[in-house]
This record gives structure tokens, sequence and C-alpha cells, in this order.
């Protein structure tokens, strides 16, 4: 039995799917491609299995959004590739023609990068087998001292 996730988004609920898979992901910044040619986004990067509940595993995955009319990025060292980002959180704001709209990756520390799409048209990949980690993401619970 195949553990792989492979997703496709189209709309704006498949893309809470994706941000929950991905929440806590490491990527290099030098792993981020934009096409504008072809107007294709793409990431590579380490995503915590949260699914994998009785265990702490990472897996590689790539993600791709077709349909990109323009790419913005603030809060991201873009000069140093090896600079490393974690993502917390996907959005999406549809805009007055649907079903255009804005895709936000939001990343820990106030990074973000921000997508112009004709559609939401994505795919999640998982390209690796998963790997045992000793990191496990930690998220306190909101109001609590702990």
């Amino acid at each position: 039995m195949s553990t792989e996730l492979k997703l496709k988004a189209e709309t704006h609920e498949d893309l809470t799917v994706f941000s929950s898979a991905l929440q806590d992901a490491i990527l290099r910044v030098g792993e981020i491609h934009y096409s504008a040619k072809a107007r294709a986004f793409t990431l590579r990067m380490s995503r915590f299995r949260h699914e994998a509940k009785s265990k702490s595993e990472r897996v590689l995955c790539g993600l791709r959004f077709d349909g990109v009319l323009n790419v913005s990025s603030k809060g991201l060292r873009r000069d140093e590739p090896d600079a490393l980002a974690v993502l917390i959180a996907l959005t999406f704001a549809p805009a007055t023609q649907v079903p255009a709209g804005e895709i936000h990756l939001v990343f820990a520390g106030g990074g973000e990068i921000l997508l112009q799409v004709e559609c939401i048209d994505a795919v999640l990949a998982d390209v690796s087998a998963p790997r045992p980690t000793k990191s496990v993401p930690l998220h306190p619970i909101e109001g609590s001292d702990s």
C-alpha cells in the first residue's frame, strides 16, 4: 500500500487540504522557480507527514501551480539560495473576475509569496520515501502559557 500523496487542487477547499499537508514544510529558497513563459510556479520541499500520526517522518515533495500570471515576494532572502524557509499556510483570495485570484504562501518569520493566478490549478506529489526525523513541529495552543 502506497503512502505517497498525489493531490490536485482546483478549488479553495482543495487548497485548504494542501495547506494542511504542507504545514511545516521546509524548503531552500533556491528551490523556488517561476517560468513566466510556461506560467508555472514550482517548489521542492521536505514536508512533515502530519498524516503519519504515530511516526515522525518527512518526505520530499513537489508543488506546482499552473496558470500563474505574476509572482511577488517579501521577507524571503532570494539572494541566498541555500537559505531555509518554513511554509506555514496556503490561502486563496478570489479576484472580482472569478475563477482568478491570489494564492498566498505564508512562511514563518513573516515571509510571503503572492501568486496571481487565472484559476486554482495545482498539483502536490511526494517524490521520495518517508524518512524518520527527530524534529517534530511544535504548535502551541492559543491562550496557553506553555
